[in-house]
């Protein structure tokens, strides 16, 4: 009798959402230059947060690339003015760029990349953003990345 009442607890709780912090998100790009989320919230509770790229598209990177940049939101244009400068060598981020928190590389259609970064980077209440550096792209290609309270 005690068996099956241990059994019944350790399947009951086993049932019950599961608390742990998400530290990593999947943002897919496309053809038409938008990614599918303009939103990520990472968890204070994170150590490392990891962000994975998919370019759903099917045009090479030469013509229609997409990375994944995250700034301040008040980096964000001279970031992506210094990344232009780059070039698709440097994946249009600036070497050395001190105002780049993390980057992806730059992937065309069917490709994909992931980059991880130290959450300790993340200050609360400060705002952030991504975009894709791509010339042309970071007007239209972007969202606002938030640390959870």
């Amino acid at each position: 009798m005690l068996a099956k009442a241990t059994l019944a607890i350790v399947l009951s709780a086993a049932s019950l959402p599961v608390l742990a912090a998400q530290c990593e998100a999947t943002i897919e790009s496309n053809d038409a230059m938008q990614y599918n989320l303009k939103e990520m919230v990472v968890d204070k509770s994170c150590k490392q947060f990891t962000v994975h790229l998919k370019h759903v598209g099917k045009m090479a990177k030469v013509a229609m690339g997409h990375n994944w940049v995250l700034s301040k939101e008040a980096d964000k244009q001279g970031v992506a003015t210094d990344g232009m400068n780059a070039g698709l060598a440097q994946d249009y981020v600036k070497a050395g760029d001190a105002r780049v928190i993390a980057h992806t590389k730059v992937i065309g259609g069917g490709e994909s990349d992931s980059v991880t970064f130290d959450v300790s980077k993340l200050t609360p209440g400060e705002a952030y953003a991504y975009f894709c550096s791509f010339p042309g792209h970071w007007a239209m290609m972007k969202g606002t990345l938030k640390l959870s309270n």
